[in-house]
């Protein structure tokens, strides 16, 4: 395989290689994904990890990249490349205006569905750089390290990014992706396998962030069109700002290869290498073929499939279809697409119409709905979204659901940007306010209590180093979006700065 990829490909991640059989013969990629996300992957797990960049570096080396010879040209790239997608985006907005219809997502469960195949990815992001955290009194890596803080949002809540994704999964109904194929899982874990082997891949590492830093195509598209369809944003938004090539990351992970440079040695060699961890980032599912490949139909099977597990012992025999019982129709799992053609054919499902026309919808939905709560709202959306079919106008959003626009979105963090800092600096507050936030922070409860044993076990570090270390590995992928782990962000952070 002998391609050339540009930046917008390359960074965006718009081409994949397939895993060859055999390439991890202990564990699926799935599986080790998910050992690699425990809060403490075995040994045997960080093995394997490692034994799988060794295989994906050996992957990638036919593959070429658009990265320039030297690193004298990389300001110009750059900015080339981010002005191309600009440009890409103002064609894709000028075409929108004209009547275009989305260039991503057909549907709201389509979109839907998008969010929660790149969520393996997108739970574990800016985690190539944790490995990073441990050598933060060494300067070369200030900046790289600085990048991996401002993906924990420097512990607020409200902007690590890895909060901001889950809360989005579970405001969508779309917490359910670990059984994804193992292609989705190969992005997520080779960043995995990066935070827990720098010391091994350091050029890789930077040469992983280089790419994935610069700000993608595929960011604008997305944010623009999850809006029109009533999806927060936000989590996309973020990524437009902070990736900025002006002061953002695209421009920091420059900075942060240039001062790791290696003064004395091999700079060609180490260059190389870090070729190598830019092209990491075409492994795995696309933005655009997880996007191409969904198919509303399938997808609704595959719900029915899952949900015959529990519902095919749990249904009267009065209710027949096509004289089968509802529980003998769910016994086996390759009947399903037979008993929803029996269901419209029994006029329990009206296609192409309004869903509150099929009596099967009404099922689900509604003040009397005997299958209320079956379905999640993702769930719903896709059979809302396959029964209204030809109908559908393309919002296809499930009346009586209220979501908040990118504009009410940017309102709300407003006002929380505010009540934060009027929380973290209350010198402007009256005292009985001040008072009051002091006395909530000083009442132990059992839902502080792990937080204020990091402060206890802080408290006791003899010095900075033992300090900073202590807090580093509170800080990883698998807790900095926990409770504590904000707090040791936070604190981290302002012990770094």
């Amino acid at each position: 395989m002998n391609e050339t990829f540009d930046l917008t490909r390359a960074a965006t991640k718009e081409y994949h290689v397939g895993r060859s059989p055999g390439d991890l013969p202990d564990a699926s990629i799935r599986d080790l994904y998910l050992a690699m996300s425990a809060l403490q992957p075995t040994q045997g797990a960080l093995d394997a990890a490692r034994r799988h960049l060794d295989i994906s570096i050996e992957k990638i080396q036919p593959l070429e990249c658009d990265l320039p010879a030297t690193l004298a040209e990389l300001d110009h790239w750059i900015e080339h490349n981010t002005a191309q997608v600009g440009a890409q985006y103002q064609h894709y907005l000028a075409g929108r205006n004209a009547g275009a219809p989305r260039a991503y997502f057909a549907t709201k469960s389509h979109a839907l569905h998008f969010l929660k195949a790149v969520a393996p990815t997108k739970t574990v992001d800016g985690a190539w750089l944790y490995g990073l955290v441990k050598h933060w009194n060494d300067g070369r890596f200030s900046s790289l390290i600085r990048i991996y803080l401002e993906e924990l949002g420097s512990g607020l809540p409200d902007k690590n990014h890895v909060v901001l994704y889950k809360k989005l999964l579970a405001a969508q109904g779309c917490e359910k992706w670990e059984n994804l194929p193992d292609t989705h899982f190969v992005q997520g874990l080779i960043q995995l396998a990066l935070a827990h082997h720098a010391d091994h891949f350091l050029p890789e590492v930077i040469g992983f962030n280089l790419g994935y830093e610069q700000l993608p195509l595929h960011l604008l598209i997305t944010a623009y069109e999850l809006n029109e369809l009533g999806i927060d944003p936000y989590y996309f938004t973020l990524h437009v700002t902070v990736d900025n090539s002006n002061t953002g990351h695209a421009k920091n992970a420059l900075v942060g290869l240039r001062e790791s440079w290696p003064v004395v040695g091999d700079a060609q060699r180490f260059y190389q290498r870090v070729a190598n961890g830019y092209k990491l980032n075409m492994l795995g599912a696309s933005t655009t073929s997880i996007i191409h490949s969904f198919d509303l139909e399938q997808e609704l099977f595959a719900i029915f499939k899952e949900k015959s597990v529990a519902g095919k012992q749990v249904h009267s025999d009065y209710c027949r279809v096509a004289g089968r019982t509802i529980n003998d129709w769910l016994q086996e799992p390759d009947d399903i697409p037979k008993f929803i053609s029996a269901l419209e054919n029994a006029g329990w499902i009206k296609r192409h119409q309004d869903p509150e026309e099929s009596r099967f919808w009404k099922l689900l939905q509604g003040d009397r709905a005997e299958m209320f709560g079956v379905f999640n709202s993702y769930e719903l959306q896709v059979i809302y979204d396959w029964i209204k079919g030809e109908t559908s106008t393309g919002d296809s959003d499930m009346p009586a659901k209220k979501t908040l626009t990118f504009k009410a979105r940017q309102k709300l963090h407003a006002a929380l940007d505010r009540r934060s800092n009027a929380i973290t600096n209350p010198t402007d507050q009256a005292p009985v306010n001040k008072a009051l936030i002091e006395s909530s922070a000083d009442h132990a409860t059992d839902f502080n209590a792990e937080v204020r044993r990091l402060e206890s076990a802080l408290n006791k570090t003899s010095s900075r180093d033992e300090a900073m270390n202590f807090l580093g590995t509170l800080i990883s992928p698998a807790h900095h979006h926990t409770a504590v782990g904000l707090k040791a962000t936070r604190l981290f952070s302002r012990m770094f700065s």
